[in-house]
């Protein structure tokens, strides 16, 4: 059985630009534990007045399979534990298991700690001891342990016997720095394996790229607990990511941590905790990303339809995730045919058409939409070329004025002339720019006929020039990504016009809202 540990709301904090409020750590220690996550590592009690929070409210909550970990640091040299306020930290958190950080590399202990060799293993018996007395689970990381055994076997193998002698019940190899390569590690783990009879774990960091790989093979070699952050959230860059590790282990190395149907909550997971730290979710990262399971080419179209295996590792439902077929100028009649079932229009009673779409999208894609990013102007054009798609306005004409005034102020105005439900209507709107402006009187136009156009609202604009040489007659692109508060979509409009590119985007995106609210 592998055990998770899981240090996201410690280590993963650390990353850059990234803060979790006692709030935020409370939600993800949850959504750990429902992933079936054994250990989560919550925050360093004696460090800062967030974690003494943290430990005051998490004590007061019950999960079903993670123990909440304090986290601190062996005692301060020249004291008795009894003394230390770090120790004194832990035991105040009330957890029934403990983590605590020992200098293995002797460059740390002379010039980052400026005490002995004799002394810092001392520090490390005295506080595994303190700690074990107080009846509690010890976990020992035996920090910058690989750089430690490279430069000086000796001690840093003298570290680990002193904890073990102390009685820590994990004693946990630590890849500081992330500079440790597989081989390497396989190497020196056999090394501690003949020596150390105490369960082990790896702490592998990111910065050589051999986080998760580094991981793996430690359990190959034996390992029994794997720590590691959600997403591979971390300082400098990150630790090993438990996103990826965690399928490697029941997928590809049949290894006992979580089931079946705990894994099929590793997408919901990633992208929870992604959004509690307000980091924008990795479309590319695997097994979870919504690039994961998805294909462009027509020729992989053309083969997962047969057989996904043919270009799918894995089936993507077992982590939680979809398979994604998007449409471009690679694509293929099976891409269309896919595509368009997975979008819920059905090509099956027009195959003719299927050519004559095909050649329409590559047209397009040619003079620059990108229908990767806009699922919403795709859907539309097949209802469009099937003649399922509904007409909810038909516009006469629309006029936008910008008005630089003397005082600095800067108004944009908006005139459009519709046609709803056989009804001319004109509308006049002013806005913080034209597309603002176009949506606004676009909206009192169309609202009281469509109210359900009120749970609909742009989220992001985007705008690229397409060939910047053309100077200020280059044609644009506009992506308008647009949300019900339940379902995000994205449209697009290509012109030489930008507020003409953003109205074809804007009206694709409130027609597509409109549809899927399946409106009369």
């Amino acid at each position: 059985m592998i055990k998770l540990y899981d240090t996201t709301l410690r280590d993963g904090s650390q990353r850059e630009g990234l803060s979790f409020s006692v709030d935020d750590k409370l939600k993800i220690a949850h959504k750990l534990d429902e992933l079936g996550i054994h250990y989560i590592e919550g925050g360093w009690p004696g460090s800062n007045p967030k974690d003494i929070e943290f430990f005051d409210r998490v004590k007061k909550l019950k999960f079903k399979n993670a123990t909440v970990v304090a986290f601190g640091s062996t005692r301060k040299p020249n004291i008795s534990a009894d003394k230390d306020k770090n120790l004194k930290a832990l035991l105040e958190a009330k957890t029934k298991t403990v983590c605590i950080v020992g200098k293995t590399w002797d460059l740390h202990v002379k010039e980052a700690l400026k005490t002995t060799l004799e002394e810092n293993l001392k520090m490390i018996s005295d506080s595994i001891e303190f700690l074990k007395k107080a009846k509690l689970e010890v976990v020992f990381d035996a920090e910058h342990f690989f750089d430690a055994y490279k430069n000086n076997p000796e001690y840093a193998l003298e570290v680990l016997k002193t904890a073990e002698k102390s009685k820590a019940d994990w004693i946990v190899l630590c890849d500081t720095n992330g500079g440790t390569l597989p081989f390497e590690m396989r190497e020196i783990i056999k090394v501690v394996k003949k020596e150390i009879k105490t369960p082990l774990g790896i702490h592998a960091h990111n910065d050589s790229e051999c986080g998760v790989a580094n991981s793996l093979i430690a359990v190959e070699e034996g390992i029994t607990q794997v720590q590691g952050t959600i997403n591979g959230y971390g300082e400098r860059c990150g630790n090993a990511n438990l996103i990826s590790i965690i399928p490697n282990l029941v997928l590809k190395m049949n290894k006992k941590c979580i089931s079946k149907a705990q894994l099929k909550l590793l997408t919901e997971t990633s992208h929870f905790v992604s959004e509690i730290a307000n980091v924008a979710p990795d479309n590319h990262q695997p097994y979870v990303g919504q690039s994961a399971f998805t294909h462009k080419a027509g020729l992989h179209v053309s083969a997962i339809t047969k057989n996904p295996e043919t270009y799918e590792h894995i089936n993507p439902a077992l982590v939680g995730n979809i398979q994604r077929v998007i449409v471009s100028e690679l694509a293929g009649k099976s891409t269309i045919v896919l595509k368009a079932k997975e979008l819920g229009v059905d090509l099956s009673k027009n195959p003719e058409r299927v050519g004559d779409i095909l050649r329409k999208i590559k047209e397009l894609e040619h003079v620059g939409y990108h229908f990767e990013a806009a699922d919403g102007s795709l859907e539309i054009l097949l209802r469009k070329a099937t003649s399922t798609h509904r007409e909810f306005f038909k516009l006469e004409s629309f006029r936008v004025i910008m008005e630089k005034r003397e005082d600095g102020k800067v108004v944009t105005e908006a005139t459009i002339k519709l046609f709803v439900k056989n009804k001319r209507v004109i509308a006049t709107a002013e806005g913080n720019g034209p597309v603002n402006a176009l949506d606004k009187a676009l909206r009192s136009l169309i609202e009281e006929a469509y109210p359900a156009l009120g749970d609909i609202e742009l989220t992001d604009y985007k705008v690229r020039v397409l060939n910047e040489k053309k100077g200020t007659a280059a044609v644009v692109r506009v992506l308008i990504e647009t949300s019900d508060g339940e379902k995000t979509w994205g449209t697009i409009g290509v012109s030489e016009n930008i507020i003409e590119a953003s109205w074809q985007a804007l009206v694709d995106s409130v027609e597509y809202g409109l549809i899927h609210k399946k409106v009369h």
